[in-house]
């Protein structure tokens, strides 16, 4: 009887292991069929991933927009923790969660299950079973030990801007577009962007320097609101409509402080405030000193929407070149209504037209003090 038991468990045991190995051989199989690609990424690493896969995350700042450009959002399996905070409901102010275009777009994106932080968690990643991982703002050695940690691969990516990154931009973009099948969907949106850009530059390049106002951009955000001091020489919507910019000659490329006293100095014809900083440079503009400029005196400030807010908002960045440009030079942009402008801008981006969402949220394309009107009722 014992030997008959004994025969009966082996005999049950063998089986077991012939169906599962059955089942891990269909499963191989399954994926063999399917194919897979290889892609060496941003960080010049060499990663093999299956062919179109259907569950995807993006980790870190910048992925999940471009996975949203892509037209993807619906094989995300999870976001990290600033695609799913709530934005600040409170009034005006710093981006704060999910009101970047691509999340007013999209906001089932927030409601996808959490997988960390902005660097990514392995053991949540890992959970939602996911065919790939893009993940921007890191370096090969980080991207490898993700991938170990959660046995999926890793593609690095680089975010870029409009500017001097915008060829980086387009490589990632490109990538992860032939990783996930959309290749027309991409070069779509290249082709867009760019011609976007020329008809920026064609409409303002010819412009005499004499008849170009002086213009100041401050309140500039950058990891946090900053006040009316805080600039860039080289703000890039200002830049996409050869707009004569004041701080151009005093510093490198990006956010800086000035001195009181060479804003003074300068004396611009036109100031843009990013409404990000609306509360500091509300307060700013209360020091009498500021009552002496020109823009001032004339009422010839204007907000402007955010769009450094988890990396570069692209469609943020060429609504806003349409809105300074309209303003600077209403001739040149006589046929523009910067409102539809922007919506036809996130409408191409994003698959939806949220102007009137940001405007909500941030103020929109209107003076400062109309900023300050609707913010005290």
């Amino acid at each position: 009887m014992k030997n008959k038991l004994t025969f009966i468990l082996i005999t049950a045991f063998l089986l077991t292991s012939v169906l599962a190995a059955a089942g891990c051989t269909t499963q191989s199989n399954a994926s063999q069929n399917k194919g897979t690609i290889t892609v060496t990424d941003l960080t010049n690493r060499t990663v093999k991933v299956i062919a179109d896969p259907q569950r995807i995350v993006g980790v870190g700042a910048g992925a999940l927009r471009m996975i949203t450009y892509l037209q993807v959002t619906d094989r995300v399996v999870g976001v990290d923790d600033r695609e799913q905070l709530k934005y600040n409901t409170s009034g005006f102010g710093m981006p704060s969660g999910i009101d970047k275009p691509y999340n007013l777009a999209y906001p089932e994106l927030a409601g996808k299950p959490f997988i960390g932080s902005k660097s990514g968690d392995p053991e949540l990643i890992a959970a939602q079973n996911p065919d790939v991982i893009f993940f921007t703002f890191t370096t090969g050695k980080d991207a490898d030990t993700l991938q170990e940690k959660t046995g999926y691969p890793v593609i690095g990516l680089a975010t870029g801007d409009l500017g001097p990154g915008r060829e980086t931009f387009y490589r990632s973009l490109r990538l992860m577009a032939k990783v996930l099948g959309k290749q027309d969907r991409a070069e779509t949106l290249i082709a867009y962007t760019n011609s976007t850009m020329k008809n920026l530059q064609d409409r303002t390049k010819d412009i005499p320097m004499e008849k170009r106002p002086r213009v100041y951009v401050g309140g500039i955000a950058f990891n946090g609101a900053h006040g009316f001091l805080s600039t860039d020489p080289a703000y890039s919507p200002l830049l996409m409509v050869n707009g004569n910019n004041v701080a151009a000659s005093v510093g490198p490329v990006g956010q800086m402080i000035i001195d009181k006293e060479k804003l003074l100095e300068w004396d611009p014809d036109v100031i843009f405030v990013d409404e990000a900083s609306y509360e500091l440079v509300k307060a700013d503009l209360k020091d009498p000193v500021y009552q002496s400029l020109k823009a001032v005196k004339n009422d010839k400030i204007y907000g402007v929407m955010p769009y450094n807010w988890y990396a570069n908002n692209y469609d943020t960045v060429l609504a806003d070149a349409y809105f300074i440009g309209k303003t600077l030079y209403p001739e040149q942009f006589s046929d523009i209504d910067p409102v539809k402008k922007a919506d036809e801008i996130y409408t191409e981006f994003d698959g939806k037209p949220v102007y009137n969402q940001m405007k909500a949220l941030f103020g929109g394309f209107v003076p400062f003090s109309s900023l300050n009107k609707s913010k005290e009722t």
